[in-house]
């Protein structure tokens, strides 16, 4: 093979239309002779910036395509996955810096991928929201597909992390609700992500989380654990594993809630809450998805309501989940509001403790057949933001025939009621816990008690007996009552049972 010289590397470049022949003879005019070393004039090109490290590597090694899509001018590759490159480029009539994402040549010979990858890179275009990455264009050369995108400064989640170890909690939750905001804009306009991960989620330079990737998680639940695992988009895998074991149908917006939850979870951990393999049948598993640690075991000291907030968010059992990017976001908003106002809750272990004392058992097993029903065609809302007493005081109360009705949030709690007042009552009575929703549950059980329209609704609050402060702020009457946390379930099914029958006359 005949020796490379400048000459013939400059050749190379102006064929490939990488350099004009003005640009050239700058060049040949600064050194002062063409007969110089290939690594002075390769040298000279990159601090001029007519060519990236990227280029000469390529013009080197000989190739002779890869270097423009379309109008875009390949300056260098800044990631790859599975399917695609992406390459940071500049746009040759505006002189914009973009990122083009290519797919790679051995799925672009695939027809059926090839038209799925346009197909849903055309479907997520439309999507404008500070938090998405848009697409600009998607095209077609020379049988490659590629997607034009905003170039962001920046790096994906995961390298954050792996730089930092992990995150502290504002910047997490702050994070999360950009995040959140994305998906919910999305889910509006009708698309669900399908491929939430750390690698999916760009931090730019000014600390904000911008979704890209919408749509490109190719496989269901419905195939063969075969087919599944000989997929090519590992993260797809886990799509299906989750929604094989909770039942839901391939694009359920839960499940995006799920892997929503997941990141929040690495992000304040440092490390996956399911375990890693590169086995794709064992990233089918139940037990990948039920063996998860504790997030408080590995977080010392997170306030409660957050690990509920995140435990509801990974509840395997959809129904139990927020149901929505919206509604999670919502949540979300309420629990950075606490924090800001130094409200860290209770610590996990009393928590913990706590829950089994607050709910202990009356008696009953999910089994046994109650000889009184006093629920009965009776619905109660119970607002608690502990997703353990939510499940303990819903199933006591469902055993006696009660219908429950269960919100985390005061404020979207008093907003259904009062949606629903002038019709049908949404609930007989409401049960409001203080235990980790504090002064905004007092403030909710005060609102509930002044209202005209809901002033006759019977109502409990829970409260910590020591907290004078916000036993001397909630309003009580005699439909109206506060009971200790710590209690018996049974003295609070009394309670309440006693509350319905006395209920005001205007309100039977």
């Amino acid at each position: 093979m005949a020796e490379m010289t400048a000459e013939k590397f400059a050749q190379r470049a102006f064929d490939c239309d990488l350099v004009d022949a003005h640009q050239l003879e700058a060049i040949w005019g600064e050194l002062g002779s063409r007969d110089v070393p290939l690594n002075q004039f390769t040298g000279l090109m990159v601090r001029r910036e007519l060519l990236t490290n990227f280029q000469v590597d390529r013009l080197l090694d000989g190739k002779r395509d890869g270097y423009y899509y379309g109008n875009y001018k390949v300056l260098y590759m800044v990631g790859a996955g599975t399917f695609a490159r992406v390459y940071r480029a500049l746009q040759r009539d505006t002189r914009r810096d973009r990122a083009v994402k290519v797919l790679r040549k051995r799925y672009a010979d695939d027809s059926v991928t090839t038209e799925q990858f346009l197909r849903e890179a055309r479907m997520v275009m439309p999507l404008r929201h500070p938090n998405i990455v848009p697409v600009y264009e998607v095209l077609e050369e020379h049988r490659r597909p590629f997607m034009v995108m905003d170039f962001i400064e920046g790096q994906n989640l995961r390298d954050f992390i792996k730089v930092r170890k992990h995150l502290d909690l504002e910047v997490s939750l702050r994070l999360l609700a950009d995040m959140l905001a994305g998906l919910h804009y999305a889910v509006g306009k009708g698309v669900t992500h399908r491929d939430m991960k750390l690698s999916n989620v760009l931090i730019s330079s000014h600390g904000r989380a911008k979704l890209v990737d919408f749509g490109l998680a190719a496989i269901s639940a419905d195939m063969s654990e075969e087919a599944i695992a000989a997929a090519p988009n590992p993260r797809s895998i886990d799509y299906a594993g989750l929604e094989r074991i909770t039942g839901v149908r391939k694009n359920d917006k839960r499940s995006d809630i799920y892997f929503s939850g997941c990141i929040l979870y690495h992000m304040l951990s440092g490390r996956s809450p399911l375990f890693e393999t590169r086995d794709r049948i064992k990233r089918l598993s139940v037990a990948r998805f039920r063996d998860v640690t504790p997030l408080g075991q590995l977080v010392p000291g997170l306030p409660g309501y957050v690990i509920a907030f995140c435990n509801r968010a990974m509840d395997l059992r959809p129904e139990r989940r927020f149901q929505s990017p919206g509604e999670m976001l919502e949540e979300l908003n309420h629990i950075m509001k606490r924090l800001q106002a130094g409200d860290m809750g209770t610590p996990v272990a009393a928590h913990d403790e706590a829950v089994s004392e607050e709910v202990a058992d009356d008696g009953l097993t999910a089994q046994d057949t109650p000889l009184e029903r006093e629920g009965e065609n009776r619905t109660v809302m119970l607002v608690e933001s502990s997703i353990a007493m939510q499940d303990a005081i819903r199933e006591a109360l469902k055993r006696r025939g009660y219908r429950v009705l269960v919100f985390s949030s005061p404020s979207r709690a008093l907003q259904r009621f009062h949606d629903h007042i002038e019709t049908e009552p949404l609930a007989d009575g409401v049960i409001f816990s203080a235990g980790e929703l504090g002064d905004e549950a007092i403030e909710a059980f005060n609102v509930l008690g002044e209202a005209d329209a809901t002033r006759h609704v019977p109502a409990i609050l829970l409260v910590d007996r020591r907290n004078k402060d916000q036993i001397r702020r909630a309003r009580t009457s005699e439909h109206r009552i506060l009971l200790p946390l710590g209690l018996k379930i049974r003295q609070l099914r009394s309670s309440l049972y006693q509350l319905l029958q006395q209920r005001a006359p205007t309100e039977s």
